[in-house]
């Protein structure tokens, strides 16, 4: 049944319909059958094609051709708005699609390089590149773009107030531009205009990534032929990049909260590190303060140190001996030495100053030495902690536990060097006890040395030391060392040394071990060997050789006192002044000597012990019997004519013997 109706002016907001049929008569109005509307329905889809066949399609309707032309009309403009729905339905589609795929992503990379893509597929033109902002030069640098055609284009650096991008980030609104490059609207700047010419960029569109007051950056989409972006258009791009900006905010708050959460967590662990390296400190502590309470050794505190530090330890004494090593090397008595004197090497030497100026570890400037920390109590070094090289570098925890093993090694020193001390003190009463000569005590004598080991049977030999004052003290605690049967003291201002060795090996090995500590001269005499009753008076002959020998200017020898038992005969009381003496019997010929060259005093001895013959002083030297007389002659020039009468030369052959011994060394 055919349906009829009239056509009729709609609402101005509607589509417009065909404007309704008037006349006077009634029975004139149009009419369209079912079939004639559900073919206009058809033609109106969006995917139906062109609608001017209007006319054909309402043939076999009984229509004027005004009312047909104003149905084509209608359905043409009703298409048209149709297909925009149909077109913006895609966009927003599309818009909240990538919406989700950008959501998914949390790489700020990835995330941009995502970003830009679906820009490009959005708007359809033929670049697209976002630019973000530099802090805190507010520089605006592109950072991922698609479609461009040259490598200039990614990193450009666009300058404040310069170019589109610029302008939109400043204004935080869309800015769109058909000529780009002739638009005056826009601050150019060369090098920007140069990349922008370089791609053919013709008509641009940008729009802010905002996120609150913060802009983000600036997202761009360019064409290289002339476009007029519509107001559509630019909205789908801003709110493509509004969901941008959401998510690339979110992304970057959960690289901060992430990175936040790996600072905290390695602040956890440092903490916690730390936290063990002070309990194993503590632990440390704690242990060398035990071997400190119990009198521990050098070797122990070294032994955990070693542990700890899982490196090699090494405890010197004053001055330079190795006292420990963790590594179990055996200890020497022998010093490390410095050239040809005791003590620290160069570099130990340099890092222990500056350690005992600030109480800290020191690296040691040479190959595998590690660090070095000065042992000190007082003013005073008491040693040395070598820490050698390691795998591992020490924490701040393990040095201060080296500093503290340092006081821990002091305490042990002082404590030792008391009782040394004390001991020291008991033996040199000892001493000085026996060489007293006071045999009422000699019971009381041996139970006191047999306290100590030692039996007074034994000790035959007397041996003074004699160095100089400032060496004494170490002299003596050198001394204690040299034998477990030896005793030694001090007494009457001498170092003495009992020993029950004949005196030649005594001598020898006194001084031999007393040189080796202290690297200054030392002069060691030994007195016969006898019974301990008489030993007050053999220390006795001993000290007047000592003294004889300082005299004639000998310091630095051992002897005993049997090769020297003429001399001390006539001067070992010590009141004569041998130079004294020497200078006034043979001053003269000494001078002559000295400042010619000469061998005078060679004559002389030579005259002497051939029984005052000039045949058999030439015989005996060598020479012409000629050139003794003139020698002779020389001397008698010197000396005066009464120096052959036999109470001078007595005198002068004694002078000349001393002599030629303070010369011997």
């Amino acid at each position: 049944m055919p349906l009829s109706g009239t056509v009729r002016q709609a609402d101005p907001t509607q589509p417009r319909l065909p404007e309704p049929i008037t006349g006077r008569d009634i029975a004139a109005r149009q009419r369209m059958s079912v079939d004639g509307v559900l073919a206009l329905l058809r033609t109106i889809r969006a995917d139906a094609g062109p609608a001017r066949g209007v006319a054909g399609l309402l043939a076999h309707e009984d229509l004027r051709a005004d009312v047909l032309a104003l149905l084509e009309d209608e359905v043409l403009r009703v298409q048209a708005t149709v297909t925009r729905l149909a077109r913006r339905e895609h966009e927003l589609s599309a818009l909240f699609s990538s919406a989700r795929e950008l959501a998914e992503e949390r790489e700020p990379a990835l995330l941009l390089r995502r970003l830009v893509q679906r820009a490009f597929d959005l708007i359809g033109t033929d670049v697209a590149y976002v630019a973000s902002f530099e802090q805190p030069s507010g520089v605006l640098m592109i950072r991922e773009a698609v479609g461009s055609v040259t490598p200039e284009l990614m990193g450009v650096r666009v300058p404040p107030g310069k170019g589109l991008a610029m302008k939109v980030a400043q204004s935080r609104a869309a800015f769109r531009s058909t000529r780009y490059m002739t638009d005056h609207g826009i601050e150019h700047d060369d090098e920007v205009d140069a990349v922008i010419a370089g791609e053919g960029i013709v008509s641009m569109v940008g729009v802010p990534m905002l996120a609150g007051d913060e802009v983000l950056g600036v997202l761009v989409a360019a064409n290289r032929s002339l476009r007029t972006f519509t107001t559509e258009e630019i909205a789908l791009l801003s709110a493509f990049a509004d969901h941008a900006s959401v998510v690339l905010q979110t992304a970057r708050r959960l690289d901060e909260a992430v990175a936040s959460a790996a600072a905290a967590e390695s602040a956890c662990a440092e903490l916690t590190r730390q936290t063990a390296a002070m309990e194993r400190t503590a632990a440390v502590h704690s242990e060398l303060t035990a071997a400190v309470l119990r009198g521990g050794s050098a070797e122990e505190v070294a032994g955990i140190l070693g542990g700890v530090l899982r490196r090699r330890v090494r405890i010197l004494d004053r001055r330079g001996t190795p006292l420990a090593d963790s590594a179990g090397a055996a200890v020497v008595d022998e010093p490390v030495e410095d050239g040809d004197r005791p003590g620290f090497p160069g570099p130990i030497a340099a890092a222990l100053r500056e350690s005992r100026r600030t109480g800290q570890c020191v690296p040691v400037h040479e190959p595998g030495s590690g660090l070095a920390v000065a042992v000190v109590a007082g003013e005073s070094l008491m040693g040395a902690i070598l820490v050698h090289d390691g795998e591992i570098a020490l924490t701040p925890a393990d040095r201060r536990t080296v500093e503290r093993a340092s006081q821990i090694v002091a305490l042990l020193t002082l404590r030792q060097e008391a009782v040394a001390d004390a001991e020291e003190r008991v033996r040199g009463e000892l001493v000085s006890d026996l060489l007293g000569a006071r045999s009422v005590y000699r019971h009381e004598l041996l139970l006191r040395a047999r306290s100590r080991g030692i039996r007074i049977d034994d000790l035959r030999t007397p041996v003074v030391v004699t160095v100089d004052p400032e060496y004494r003290r170490a002299a003596l605690r050198a001394a204690h060392d040299i034998a477990p049967a030896a005793l030694a003291g001090e007494h009457e201002g001498s170092v003495v040394v009992l020993l029950p060795d004949n005196p030649s090996e005594a001598a020898e090995l006194v001084r031999a071990r007393i040189a080796a500590t202290l690297g200054a001269p030392v002069l060691v005499v030994a007195g016969p060997a006898g019974s301990p009753e008489s030993l007050a008076d053999r220390f006795d002959l001993a000290r007047r050789c000592a003294r004889l020998l300082v005299g004639l200017g000998r310091t630095d020898t051992a002897a005993t006192t049997d090769g020297y038992a003429p001399y001390l005969a006539l001067f070992g009381s010590g009141r004569e002044d041998l130079g004294a003496f020497i200078e006034q019997t043979l001053g003269p010929v000494i001078a002559w000597d000295a400042e010619r060259g000469t061998e005078l005093i060679a004559t002389l001895l030579g005259f002497i012990e051939a029984n005052a013959s000039p045949t058999r002083t030439a015989r005996n030297l060598g020479l012409h019997t000629n050139t003794v007389l003139q020698r002779l002659d020389r001397i008698t020039t010197l000396l005066g004519e009464a120096w052959r009468d036999p109470e001078p030369l007595f005198r002068i052959s004694i002078a000349a013997r001393l002599h030629q011994l303070s010369g011997a060394v």
